[in-house]
């Protein structure tokens, strides 16, 4: 399988955060060949370790991306059978009303507002139901605590793709990649999965405890400053990956950043310095765990972030596979 494929393959997979089931067993398929052990963890993340030649620059090294998706869950049903939802992670209600969903059962529905008093106005989360054509609360096939995920298709747009949860399935589809290709390191690498980023960063953090690593990058999305009144931000798509130096959640570790720069400097990838205001990722849960791990995020430039239509550029994807390469095929010093 190549990579557009595996792409379309994990963006268009149900798992909302808390109910990564479907993903995980694809990653598991998708990984096997490449790494020498795959487990999942008791809180439902997966670890795949592939074991390095050894040696004095031997590091434990662990990739992290998250393989959970925003999404709704279901918290009460009404009387004509509408499901009043709230939100699993950053929902955003302007980018939900009119959008289908689908509940693991098979059910569809339309995410629609309240009729509002005030027009024009952004209704708030709890004016928020999906209609999935019951006639009333008996009929309705879905129950408190259910799950909805967004209904989009993968689109290849050539240079560019676009998908509903390139937040985080990018960030999976690189590690695969990266497995998939890693011939010969001296390290031991575990590629984490992780389970509940978009609501409590669960997964990264209890995984980080078990692995207990010796450096740590995270790969996930980050937002653009390159549309039409954008957030200043030096940040664009096809500039190649962005090397985190700070969000609202952590300051990455200067030896991280260091070494993710020297190394694509060294290979000629190029890559953007990212500094991202409102935010964070797994690193910032990673860093924190036991008496502290020296973290950084290789980010991928990604437009309309927590939106139904993400996008990312195919470069930016293969540069992010070529640096994780080029990281773990030298001794690592920070």
């Amino acid at each position: 399988m190549n990579l557009k494929d595996t792409i379309k393959l994990l963006t268009e997979t149900f798992s909302p955060s808390g109910f990564e089931d479907r993903i995980r067993d694809i990653i598991r398929r998708q990984i096997a060949g490449s790494v020498d052990s795959v487990r999942t963890t008791r809180l439902g993340s997966l670890i795949a370790v592939k074991k390095g030649t050894g040696g004095r620059s031997a590091r434990r090294v662990m990739l992290a991306a998250h393989m959970d998706e925003i999404g709704l869950i279901v918290t009460h049903i009404d009387a004509r059978g509408m499901a009043r939802v709230a939100g699993l992670g950053g929902i955003r209600p302007l980018n939900c009303i009119g959008q289908r969903v689908t509940f693991a059962n098979g059910v569809i529905g339309a995410v629609m507002a309240d009729r509002s008093d005030e027009p024009g106005k952004v209704p708030p989360m709890d004016q928020l139901y999906i209609d999935t054509g019951a006639r009333d609360k008996a009929s309705c096939k879905v129950k408190v605590g259910d799950a909805a995920g967004f209904s989009q298709p993968f689109v290849d747009l050539g240079d560019r793709m676009l998908a509903k949860t390139m937040d985080d399935r990018i960030g999976c589809a690189i590690l695969i990649e990266t497995m998939r290709h890693l011939t010969r390191t001296p390290h031991e690498v575990h590629v984490v999965f992780s389970a509940q980023e978009e609501t409590t960063l669960a997964g990264a953090r209890t995984s980080a405890y078990e692995v207990n690593p010796d450096i740590a990058i995270a790969v996930d999305v980050t937002l653009t400053g390159d549309t039409p009144k954008a957030l200043a931000m030096a940040v664009e798509l096809g500039k190649g990956p962005a090397i985190k130096v700070q969000d609202s959640g952590m300051i990455a570790h200067v030896g991280v950043k260091n070494l993710m720069v020297k190394r694509a400097e060294e290979a000629k990838i190029p890559y953007q310095l990212e500094i991202l205001r409102g935010g964070t990722t797994d690193a910032a849960a990673i860093q924190l765990t036991r008496e502290g791990v020296p973290s950084g995020c290789l980010s991928v430039p990604c437009r309309y972030v927590h939106t139904q239509s993400e996008m990312v550029d195919a470069g930016d994807v293969a540069h992010s596979v070529n640096l994780l390469l080029a990281i773990l095929g030298k001794p690592i010093e920070v």
